[in-house]
């Protein structure tokens, strides 16, 4: 059973990650005209996207709950580091599933918060929640090491990239003007 569980958990820890990535990346697309063809491409998937994302997430953090309970009662081996860093691993993803679920909340029922939060504060969430789970799986996503480590600094150096690309367009654009 508890090998079942890491395989799941760690299945749905490579698979939720890619997803959430491109949850941020066609975020970042579907409110700017000027990208084109990937703005009508985000404007299609980003909330259908976004809404399978947060579910693998889901599952992800449920099988990782009880992947690490197995790893508390000592019915699974203990991770190659400490179990401070395992813990505190743990804590930084259920930081990450508390920003999402917060945005995702905020998304559905904006008026459930005392002063309706506007897209921008939402956005905020998930972004937090999205660098939150970076680090999750920077520090004890190291089941892939040689995959996950060097994919994670360019592909986030991408993301930032493509965020400030639209930041400047965004800024030397004119609010009545037409992008080209």
């Amino acid at each position: 059973m508890s090998q079942l569980v890491w395989l799941l958990d760690r299945g749905a820890a490579l698979i939720t990650y890619p997803l959430l990535y491109l949850a941020v990346l066609t975020g970042i697309f579907y409110n700017t005209e000027s990208f084109g063809v990937l703005h009508e491409a985000a404007r299609r998937i980003h909330v259908e996207l976004s809404v399978f994302a947060m579910i693998v997430t889901l599952l992800h953090a449920g099988l990782g709950v009880l992947d690490a309970w197995f790893v508390v009662i000592g019915a699974v081996p203990a991770p190659a580091y400490s179990m401070p860093y395992f813990f505190g691993g743990v804590a930084v993803g259920a930081g990450a599933l508390l920003m999402l679920v917060v945005a995702v909340v905020a998304f559905i029922d904006p008026k459930r918060f005392q002063r309706p939060w506007g897209p921008r504060v939402v956005h905020s969430f998930a972004y937090a929640g999205f660098a939150f789970g970076t680090i999750h799986a920077a520090a004890i996503g190291t089941d892939l090491t040689g995959l996950v480590r060097p994919l994670l600094g360019p592909s986030v150096a991408f993301l930032v990239y493509v965020l400030l690309l639209r930041l400047l367009v965004l800024r030397e654009m004119p609010a009545n003007a037409t992008p080209d």
